[in-house]
């Protein structure tokens, strides 16, 4: 990767409004700093901790917003996907497939997503230790896409609480893919808050720096201008106007690590 690869957007598409401010923000941030950089939100949240919670515009109304993000803004899109189906109809928009961890081993997902010939960023199950992700990587690849990333994003340490095993990040790279680290969801508590999911904020930049610091070669984050009245993953997504700061801060690690490489 020439450029610093940043994932980011809202959790779910709330409005058109909502992804359209969240896009043009990053954007006008992303292009100061020179970062290769992928808009994300879901059109479908379909593990939401309950069956009242928000789950978005569905995939029809969701791609319409994404492609009215891309074709405005000029930006690549990252979406994910949670049943084989979607695969073709998101590919038609998204430049990112994104499959959820609950689902990194759901054989006709991972296959249908590969056919599309688009890059497919697989987040690693909470369940899984990382060398597991060599089935992933096998499935896809034999359904004849190598265009891979592997995404770290927290295993299940007891209940309702995520850890990260850095040495997770160094794993998953032997298998010759970039390797994704998301900041948001690995500080999320699963089921936390009862009906929701909760998490902590604050943490989300010191992992960032460290995956970085141990080789992740991209990040992945959740923006939203107002988290504590957003409609998903809430407690866990960076603050909108908290976000330049951050990536400034992240970047001189990123480039700290890069320097020692090549020198």
């Amino acid at each position: 990767m020439s450029k610093f690869m940043l994932i980011a957007g809202p959790c779910v598409i709330e409005s058109e409004e909502n992804a359209i401010l969240i896009a043009e923000r990053i954007k006008n941030i992303t292009d100061k700093l020179n970062l290769d950089y992928y808009f994300k939100a879901s059109f479908d949240k379909a593990n939401r901790t309950s069956i009242n919670s928000y789950r978005g515009p569905g995939i029809e109304e969701g791609l319409r917003i994404l492609k009215k993000v891309k074709d405005e803004y000029g930006l690549k899109i990252c979406t994910d996907i949670h049943e084989p189906w979607q695969a073709e109809k998101a590919a038609e928009v998204a430049d990112i497939l994104q499959i959820p961890a609950f689902l990194c081993r759901q054989t006709d997902l991972l296959v249908a997503a590969a056919k599309t010939g688009k890059l497919i960023n697989v987040k690693k199950a909470q369940f899984l230790a990382p060398w597991d992700m060599g089935n992933v990587v096998r499935k896809l690849e034999e359904s004849g896409n190598k265009s891979i990333m592997l995404c770290e994003r927290g295993s299940t340490f007891g209940y309702n609480t995520l850890v990260v095993d850095m040495t997770g990040i160094l794993e998953m790279k032997k298998f010759g893919y970039p390797v994704v680290f998301d900041a948001t969801h690995s500080v999320q508590k699963p089921g936390g808050n009862g009906t929701a999911t909760g998490g902590n904020r604050d943490y989300v930049e010191p992992l960032a720096k460290a995956a970085i610091a141990a080789g992740a070669d991209a990040l992945f984050f959740e923006v939203h201008p107002d988290p504590d009245n957003a409609l998903s993953d809430g407690p866990n997504m960076v603050k909108l106007e908290n976000f330049e700061g951050l990536l400034n801060r992240v970047i001189r690690v990123y480039d700290a690590v890069h320097q020692e490489v090549n020198a």
